[in-house]
């Protein structure tokens, strides 16, 4: 397994505090959720972020495949519900899309998240690697 490490990794846990009778979460130490360990699995054709709170273990995967072409098909992003909306899927993608650039490859992107990604950052030039379907 090759490894992409951003930065440190984020740990989290459960707040004690109550609002409407809901437990909180939050990010323990960090503010920002840009600094994680991104694993890439190339046997399993997936980078995977391993998510820690309070001892619960989840995980956020991004799933592609390479065809026999040396096209890479990004096909998904899967997130846990608690880990939404704070930057966990734009890791995976940037990831992916590095992984795609270092080794020179193209790319057709089937998540939404994706080509979201993608059309939001085009300073990051992966624009050049993909190919519309």
């Amino acid at each position: 397994m090759a490894r992409y490490l951003l930065s440190r990794n984020c740990m989290f846990r459960f707040t004690q505090r109550y609002k409407n009778s809901q437990r909180l979460r939050k990010c323990c130490g960090c503010s920002d959720f840009s600094r994680l360990n991104v694993m890439h699995d190339r046997q399993n054709q997936r980078f995977t972020i391993t998510l820690d709170c309070d001892g619960a273990v989840s995980s956020a995967v991004l799933k592609y495949t390479i065809r026999h072409d040396q096209q890479v098909e990004l096909m998904s992003t899967e997130v846990p519900q608690s880990h939404r909306g704070k930057g966990v899927a734009a890791q995976l993608a940037k990831a992916a899309l590095d992984f795609v650039v270092e080794e020179n490859l193209k790319a057709r992107i089937s998540c939404w998240y994706i080509r979201k990604y993608v059309d939001e950052n085009p300073h990051l030039g992966y624009q050049a690697h993909i190919e519309d379907k």
